[in-house]
């Protein structure tokens, strides 16, 4: 079993364009400071650093060589004198043989200590010229690198692209609806219960109210676990239960700003509970909707009604006579539970595997087994619809679970026994402020 850790999460990657159909741009931004333990950006420091205390180095030996060359000038005037006095001892070697020995013998004395010098001079002249060669060399790299990564210095680079992710961040936080492109996944975080169930977190909550709720079976069952976190949830480490007054029909509950919305077992009615008061705020019937096993969804369960939340707000997802079986959905009141709007669909409760709302459309799977896709799309934004063709991985082979949380921008599962995770990939519109 693959168990979440700590450290991951999940990434919405979107692409933009503006209200003209025309491409705005493509951005793939690292995290923050990602940049800074980029390869080429490290390789680059590295190089600076080195090429800063050769400059150093090299300053240093300088100083040396000129102070050393200060000296031997000092020096060569004695040097002259020196020549001069050989040539008198070679035109009177007799008489001044011993007078200018002894004079020659001094002034060899007084220049003895040029010879460290002479030899340390020589020494440095060559690291000198070691040095040149290798900075000569390691410019050669710097410069390649900079061209690479487009001629700017480092300082000037890492400006860049700290002012481009502030830049995404505030077009992500534009990002609050999109359409569905892709599905990945899933991630397995753990395996419990019976085949059918329901977990979820409030899309409603700070994102440091991390509870999970914990729903096992669609019948007969009236206890609701809650963990404090996703990692109490996959060490089984519980906080409370609830004991519900009235048991639940299938596994389409949601928990919404607090509260627990469920179909209540045999009717259509639907239960709104109240974690915080453990009692029950509001029951309303949702009019005409089939209950029972009348219009399920293809696994049966008693999935009648599919109560679910996105970006927009509560939804009902369900099938009526009157609309011949077809699904129908409702905008509820998360107060009250009343209806604020309705749109009827031409696709078939029956044939439905499972349903999730993004962002005010329905998107319906063909399936619930291996194979299965997301198949149709409602938007009830221009009551319209389209056949689409999302595959996604039931990795386990019968998904009794679906739901879509806005707040972590993740599809919740229930896959035969294990509590999953399915990542999306939505296409955002983007409206600028100069479109405004």
């Amino acid at each position: 079993m693959q168990t979440i850790r700590p450290k991951e999460g999940w990434q919405v990657y979107s692409s933009a364009q503006d209200p003209d159909g025309r491409c705005i741009c493509t951005v793939v931004a690292p995290e923050q400071n990602l940049c800074s333990r980029d390869a080429k950006g490290r390789q680059l420091r590295q190089l600076l650093e080195k090429v800063q205390n050769m400059s150093q180095s090299i300053e240093v030996l300088n100083l040396r060589t000129q102070r050393d060359f200060q000296y031997i000038m000092s020096k060569e005037s004695q040097i002259k004198g020196l020549r001069s006095k050989f040539r008198q001892i070679e035109s009177d070697r007799k008489g001044l043989v011993n007078i200018n020995f002894q004079e020659l013998k001094g002034k060899m004395e007084s220049l003895q200590p040029l010879i460290p010098v002479l030899e340390q001079y020589k020494t440095d002249a060559k690291l000198i010229s070691q040095f040149k060669e290798e900075i000569r060399n390691l410019s050669g790299v710097l410069t390649a690198i900079q061209e690479e990564m487009g001629a700017y210095d480092y300082e000037e680079l890492q400006q860049r692209v700290l002012n481009l992710e502030n830049r995404l961040h505030s077009c992500m936080n534009k990002l609050t609806c999109g359409k569905l492109m892709k599905i990945t996944g899933p991630l397995t975080l753990k395996t419990s219960g019976t085949r059918f169930g329901a977990w979820m977190t409030d899309p409603q909550a700070s994102p440091r109210n991390n509870r999970v709720w914990y729903m096992d079976s669609y019948t007969n069952n009236k206890i609701v676990k809650e963990y404090k976190s996703i990692a109490d949830f996959v060490a089984g480490v519980e906080s409370r239960t609830y004991n519900l007054p009235f048991k639940w029909a299938g596994t389409n509950h949601v928990v919404y700003n607090g509260s627990l919305y469920y179909n209540k077992m045999q009717s259509n009615i639907i239960v709104r509970y109240s974690f915080e008061t453990g009692r029950v705020v509001t029951q309303r019937a949702l009019e005409s909707a089939g209950f029972h096993n009348v219009y399920p969804y293809t696994w049966g369960g008693f999935s009648d009604i599919d109560l679910m939340a996105d970006e927009l707000g509560l939804w009902a997802v369900y099938a009526t006579n009157q609309n011949a079986g077809n699904i129908v959905i409702s905008q509820l009141n998360p107060d009250t539970l009343q209806i604020f709007n309705t749109w009827n669909t031409e696709y078939s409760k029956r044939n439905a595997g499972e349903s999730f709302m993004i962002c005010g459309t329905l998107y319906i799977t063909n399936s619930h087994l291996t194979g299965a896709k997301v198949y149709y799309a409602y938007s009830t934004k221009t009551s319209t619809y389209e056949y689409t063709d999302i595959p996604f991985h039931n990795q386990y082979f019968h998904m009794s679970m679906l739901d879509y949380n806005a707040r972590d921008r993740a599809l919740y599962g229930w896959n035969n026994g294990h509590q999953v995770l399915f990542n999306v990939t939505l296409f955002h519109i983007i409206k600028t402020e100069d479109d405004s």
